[in-house]
């Protein structure tokens, strides 16, 4: 089969296309022909340096979302399943392939009416921003800070936010993510990359109740400073290198509850089912920004590392 290969920690270069052995299923095991395959900024870590929640010995073949239908069951597995859209986590590696073999009860079902590119794009983000949504507590009229607001989970955070009724303030860098945010019709749009943001958030809206934070660093700690007494924030990315860095009796001293969400694996799932249906329902829409075939795995980590990626990244493998 086709697959990109992992042999080396460095820049997207180092993601070589090349085959791989067809995998079979064994028992308890189902084999799934890989539509596309989710991207995630975790995977461009662990390709230059190894870091992350699957760390895996040399070669590998990276990838930890796909999408598509299962071709095959191994000995005790319903062959009914056969021919099932489905999405899945494959345990951390393997995404990057035409075709991966999974235990039969990791594939979730994807709904009648959504599309199996929109179904990958909520397998990660959607429970991700449900889950945060969920912890925050949003209320109506409360005004929410969105950072990395044209993200794949932050454009998600602003219709969860918006749909509780909230002021949605997004915010994200550069001319061009700010024109797709404005063009959504939020309440506020910003952009972190000018020196004077913060000032404009406080125009927009005086403070801020909730601070959704996706980049973590410097930047968290400014929006830090929005939150009025009492506020929440909830980090979830640290696209800028490093968690926010928010002294805890700092934190103490304004009633600020900082809040890094998680969930057990039962829970992660039902989050995940009930973002698919929320998609099917026409109620979550997924932002899928940019598509690269499987072999331009290398450009699209390029792509998402430049920060230039609005949105999902996916792979199209079929």
């Amino acid at each position: 089969m086709r697959a990109v290969w992992l042999r080396e920690f460095g820049g997207p270069e180092v993601l070589v296309p090349g085959p791989a052995p067809d995998p079979v299923p064994g028992p308890g095991q189902v084999l799934i022909e890989v539509a596309h395959a989710n991207l995630t900024f975790v995977e461009t870590m662990f390709r230059a340096t190894g870091f992350g929640p699957f760390a895996r010995d040399l070669p590998v073949i990276p990838g930890n979302g796909v999408g598509g239908v299962i071709a095959e069951v191994g000995p005790g597995v319903d062959p009914s399943l056969v021919g099932r859209r489905v999405v899945s986590s494959t345990g951390g590696t393997g995404g990057y392939a035409e075709r991966v073999v999974v235990d039969h009860d990791a594939p979730l079902p994807v709904p009648d009416g959504l599309p199996l590119d929109q179904a990958v794009a909520l397998l990660a983000d959607g429970r991700t921003a449900l889950m945060l949504a969920r912890a925050a507590g949003l209320r109506a009229g409360e005004r929410v800070l969105v950072e990395a607001a044209a993200g794949g989970v932050g454009s998600l955070l602003t219709q969860l936010a918006a749909a509780a009724g909230a002021r949605v303030i997004a915010a994200a860098g550069g001319p061009r993510k700010v024109a797709l945010l404005r063009a959504r019709g939020l309440d506020a749009v910003v952009d972190y990359w000018e020196p004077d943001w913060t000032e404009r958030v406080r125009a927009a809206a005086g403070g801020v109740d909730v601070v959704f934070d996706g980049v973590g660093g410097p930047l968290a700690r400014a929006a830090f400073d929005l939150l009025d007494l009492g506020g929440r924030m909830l980090s979830f990315g640290l696209a800028g290198g490093a968690w926010a860095d928010v002294p805890e009796e700092l934190a103490a001293a304004r009633g600020v509850t900082q809040l890094r969400p998680g969930a057990p694996p039962a829970e992660l799932r039902a989050l995940t089912e009930l973002a698919l249906a929320e998609g099917a329902a026409g109620r979550l829409r997924p932002l899928i920004g940019q598509r690269f075939s499987l072999e331009r795995a290398a450009d699209a980590h390029a792509a998402m590392q430049s920060r230039a990626t609005v949105g999902k990244t996916l792979l199209d493998v079929q």
